[in-house]
């Protein structure tokens, strides 16, 4: 789903904003680059916030490289292959997953997974939305399936619930359920943050290993008809979900959704 932006028909835009809808980042990680004064505007070094700029007239870089406005947000689901890399290149000459999205618009993925773990990703040149999507206030849920080493018990599955101890705080699952029919190696779990490697980390807790790891699902997003490594873009209701989901949908497109 190619959308314009909507920023476009603005005669300006704060220059925090014109970062983000160029696809640098959010707007507060954009006013931590101006302020560090990596940003240019019209050749000169810009170190104030809350600067406008004149679209389609004025001239940004950022460390030396012209920052052009994206005309579209682009939004793209992957399903994500094994052993590939969550980075926009490698130096050891990996595989990444932009391998599968190649569209010409600079996008990039939203969060991380793991070399091996597959399934559901999301892409997009969308800074401020990307931000709200993996910011742990937003409560946005992750669901995996997981393959262990050796059976599961029901306490297993109780202590995933209430909650295990992790070396950086705490962590629960909302859900934790066995999928039927796996001989009790498979599990149904739900999350609603993503530190690195959790999910795994999780199992090694209480003494499991994790042998397959796949996220089937993200903010209700599926793969569901699309094979390993194919994406496709999302539709305007998946992106309207979505911002509503973060509060980040306009009262006009609340309307429109309702029409």
């Amino acid at each position: 789903m190619e959308r314009k932006n909507p920023g476009l028909h603005k005669e300006t835009v704060r220059l925090n904003r014109y970062l983000a809808m160029a696809g640098v980042g959010s707007r507060r990680k954009n006013d931590d680059l101006i302020l560090s004064g990596a940003v240019k505007v019209n050749g000169r070094v810009v170190q104030k916030l809350g600067v406008q700029v004149h679209v389609g007239k004025d001239k940004i870089s950022m460390n030396g490289e012209l920052v052009n406005l994206e005309e579209k947000l682009v939004y793209i689901l992957l399903n994500k292959p094994k052993d590939t890399i969550t980075t926009m290149s490698d130096e050891k000459g990996r595989t990444t997953v932009m391998k599968y999205v190649r569209v010409k618009e600079r996008i990039f993925p939203i969060g991380r997974l793991d070399r091996n773990t597959t399934g559901v990703l999301l892409f997009t040149n969308d800074g401020d939305l990307a931000n709200a999507l993996i910011h742990p206030k937003f409560e946005i849920e992750k669901m995996y399936r997981v393959t262990l080493d050796r059976q599961v018990t029901d306490e297993d599955l109780k202590k995933l619930r209430k909650g295990v101890r992790l070396e950086d705080g705490p962590a629960k699952a909302s859900i934790a359920e066995m999928i039927e029919g796996s001989k009790r190696k498979k599990v149904l779990l739900t999350l609603r943050e993503g530190r690195n490697r959790e999910v795994r980390r999780m199992f090694e807790v209480i003494g499991h290993d994790v042998r397959q790891l796949d996220r089937v699902s993200f903010a209700g997003l599926t793969p569901l008809g699309l094979p390993r490594g194919s994406s496709r873009y999302l539709t305007r209701s998946e992106v309207n979900n979505l911002k509503k989901l973060t509060g980040a949908i306009s009262r006009k497109e609340i309307d429109e959704i309702s029409s």
